[in-house]
């Protein structure tokens, strides 16, 4: 009875603060020594970072916006999914669909035409005015009160999202949502565009790209949804699945210039890497790096750690030259292959493939543990 009263006074107080909040477009800024990071509530996204080079020099090295009012256009319009959290169900539901016991819920499909769900639909989480709850010179909550059968999906869900900065250069992000009254898919994730060399090369194809415990690969279809089927990175040696072998270190060119394996009439990387971690290791041992991405042009390294069973990686294939980037990255627009987006999450459409044992990591209710993401980035120079 104590647990239920508390989750219902989280609840109201979740909501007084949504309601005192009227200004989802106000930017938040943290900092620690060598890092820097601004955010805004709207989306609760990460909108710069700025880390230090070889030569001393700050850089932004993450997409998006000068003016907080563009993200709310770039929504309504190409809708790039700058920097925010994506849920309730990040990534892609088949046919917007999904069944939990007997019941079926129907979603919004807000892609391919209303063949699947993206990014939790036509609304999403990064649609949202999420609330600051709590905050300091290094550290910001986000908090969101997702109420029940909002965008279809059952049962109501609070989620707090909480950034963190420290020295040596590191940023750590948190995620924690609990179901409050039902059983309900619950699979968030950032969604941040990375550019570690802040455009002094037009593209990140130079960049190398490191995922030591990624030899697997979720198969999709022509519209980038799971078949069900998994395929090895590495084997058989005719696989067209090898370009995206980067359990050894390799610039993303001789991936995203080689691959197929990203949807019908696209060449670059777009899929879900499975983390296979080391044996003796539990599938959500967070105390190594998972990934190491490296830019040339800045010597910047970041390294990545998370409690995450897959990351999804784009590579920006769908950028055509006519976004600007930041003041703070000189001129020009984002090109094709001008960035890399990082999602931490656990296997996409999970939910609609019981076969791989991803049930109780995606279907939450009340007496259920939270569904928490953790993920930390390390950024060094080489």
């Amino acid at each position: 009875m104590k647990f239920t009263t508390s989750l219902f006074a989280l609840m109201a107080a979740a909501s007084t603060l949504v309601q005192a909040n009227n200004d989802a477009l106000q930017p938040y800024s943290i900092y620690a020594y060598g890092i820097n990071a601004t955010f805004l509530p709207y989306g609760a996204r990460l909108t710069s970072l700025y880390v230090h080079d070889r030569n001393n020099t700050p850089r932004d090295v993450v997409l998006g916006y000068d003016d907080p009012a563009q993200y709310v256009k770039d929504t309504a319009t190409n809708h790039t999914y700058f920097g925010p959290i994506v849920g309730r169900y990040a990534n892609r539901i088949r046919n917007g669909t999904f069944t939990i016991g007997d019941t079926e819920y129907q979603v919004p499909a807000n892609e391919h035409g209303g063949q699947n769900t993206l990014h939790g639909g036509s609304m999403g989480y990064d649609d949202r005015n999420w609330t600051v709850t709590a905050s300091n010179t290094s550290s910001i909550t986000f908090t969101l009160m997702d109420p029940s059968g909002y965008q279809g999906f059952p049962g109501a869900v609070l989620t707090h999202v909480t950034y963190t900065v420290t020295s040596p250069p590191r940023l750590t992000t948190r995620i924690v949502s609990v179901s409050l009254d039902s059983y309900t898919p619950i699979m968030l994730s950032t969604h941040i565009y990375w550019n570690l060399g802040a455009f002094q090369s037009s593209t990140i194809l130079n960049n190398t790209l490191y995922m030591p415990y990624s030899d697997r690969i979720i198969d999709i279809d022509s519209i980038l949804d799971p078949t069900g089927g998994l395929a090895s990175v590495k084997y058989p040696l005719q696989s067209s699945s090898l370009p995206l072998n980067f359990t050894q270190p390799k610039q993303i060119y001789e991936g995203a210039l080689y691959s197929q394996q990203c949807g019908a009439g696209c060449t670059g990387i777009d899929n879900a890497f499975i983390l296979n971690r080391p044996l003796y290791s539990s599938i959500d041992d967070a105390s190594f790096p998972v990934l190491e991405l490296t830019s040339p042009d800045t010597g910047i390294k970041m390294s990545l750690k998370t409690n995450q069973q897959s990351l999804q990686i784009y590579s920006c294939g769908g950028q055509n030259g006519t976004i600007p980037v930041k003041a703070s990255q000189g001129k020009g627009f984002v090109e094709k292959y001008g960035c890399l987006v990082i999602e931490p999450q656990q296997w996409i459409d999970g939910i609609n493939h019981p076969e791989w044992g991803q049930t109780e990591r995606q279907i939450f209710g009340p007496d259920s543990p939270p569904q928490v993401l953790w993920a930390s980035y390390d950024f060094t120079t080489v």
